[in-house]
């Protein structure tokens, strides 16, 4: 079978996928989605002015020529504010984050005062501003804050909550996973009989699909029997907007997935990539299906290559690849000319500051302790049989957010 080239099976994969359904959601629910419409700032943040420092109040002409004496008038915490105006000669004891009081201008930090009675001595002078957060220092109000297509990070979550906002978004996708291979057994098994192995497949498809904002349905392990494949199958295309499996898509004899789907709207591709070089996409029941291979490597870089993408353009996240970066090679590697290559890698920076990257481990497809260890995958092109130590190398950052768009590597 001709291997298809790795960007444009993307590329198909890409204009398939259907947005998903506008919701507004909570801000504490909006992790890991993207906003469909810009947000702007409906008011300033902070709302009012406030101190930077536990300290007094003052008007800083009051204080420029120290030591001096001040008045107490009273005392503002936040959520507390000031009942008195500060007025010459006078102070407000002030903690962080309570409101300025009305006539006061700046903040002296308490460590250099000195209290007197229900005065304050005041030991270094303060200009006016200082040690002050204004109002709208963090956003004006009308200022645009997010893009559509942001995808929400934590911090993303902060600001929508500091600004009242209900965002508008595409719902969370629903995926459901499983693994196939009558070789397989539940990972809680103690004890392996020869020819079994624990799947790891269906936790590290979780976390995988988890980082990418989507809700997991867990169908578990199905077997090699095509009628039970078929029946766990319609379950899952019924209850998911995706439906995710590994294994089964090669060219064995008891590749379950191929004998079943093959031709009903299910293509098998051979990617000219590695690992991963297996691949199973179409529709199901009207639901975007991926096959993934069974080795547990080559889920993880399909994945990245595959079906990351196409979920966050199923939120409608503007950027949907993972970051690349220049770096050099530190030993000797083989790779496949005929096919792009994906190496895990652990990277560090030399003394000069340049990235620096290093095999983590062996390279086969189901050694998945080296993808434990690694924090890149070096990319190896079509036409690159091996790299020298010293030779010029691009990193996937497998553990980075998303930082290129669709049009950015696939061009159009």
């Amino acid at each position: 079978m001709v291997m298809r080239p790795l960007r444009e099976v993307q590329a198909k994969i890409l204009d398939s996928v259907p947005l998903l359904t506008e919701v507004r959601v909570d801000p504490a629910e909006s992790l890991g989605l993207a906003l469909v419409e810009a947000v702007t700032a409906p008011e300033d943040i902070p709302a009012f002015s406030n101190s930077a420092m536990d300290g007094y109040a003052v008007r800083a002409d009051s204080v420029a020529a120290v030591p001096v004496e001040l008045e107490v008038l009273g005392e503002a915490s936040a959520g507390s504010p000031a009942d008195a105006a500060v007025t010459a000669g006078t102070a407000i004891k002030i903690m962080t984050g309570a409101p300025m009081p009305d006539g006061a201008d700046a903040v002296v930090r308490v460590e250099v005062t000195e209290p007197v009675g229900s005065a304050v001595r005041i030991l270094d002078g303060v200009a006016a501003g200082e040690n002050v957060r204004p109002a709208g220092g963090d956003l004006n109000a009308g200022t645009a804050v997010f893009s559509p297509g942001q995808r929400i990070g934590p911090a993303h979550a902060g600001v929508l909550a500091s600004l009242g906002v209900t965002p508008l978004v595409r719902k969370r996708p629903v995926v459901a996973m499983m693994a196939t291979g009558d070789e397989l057994v539940d990972r809680s098994t103690p004890q392996l009989e020869r020819g079994q192995i624990r799947d790891s497949n269906t936790t590290l498809m979780r976390a995988l699909l988890e980082g990418a904002g989507a809700e997991v349905l867990d169908f578990g392990i199905v077997g090699d029997d095509p009628t039970v494949f078929e029946t766990a199958l319609e379950a899952a295309s019924s209850a998911g907007d995706l439906v995710l499996t590994s294994g089964g898509v090669s060219m064995g004899d008891y590749d379950v997935v191929k004998a079943l789907l093959n031709g009903r709207g299910v293509d098998f591709w051979q990617v000219a990539m590695q690992p991963g070089k297996p691949l199973a996409f179409g529709t199901v029941a009207g639901k975007p299906f991926f096959g993934l291979p069974g080795n547990p490597v080559s889920v993880f870089v399909s994945f990245e290559q595959f079906v990351r993408p196409a979920l966050l353009t199923m939120l409608g996240s503007r950027l949907v690849f993972r970051d690349r970066v220049p770096a050099v090679m530190d030993e000797p590697v083989k790779g496949a000319e005929e096919k792009e290559v994906f190496l895990r890698v652990v990277t560090g920076r030399d003394d000069d500051g340049l990235l620096r990257a290093r095999p983590s481990g062996g390279q086969s497809s189901n050694v998945l302790s080296a993808l434990a260890f690694a924090d890149a995958l070096a990319v190896m092109p079509v036409g690159v049989a091996a790299f020298e130590a010293g030779d010029p190398v691009e990193l996937e950052m497998s553990h980075r957010p998303e930082a290129r768009s669709a049009a950015e590597v696939l061009g159009g």
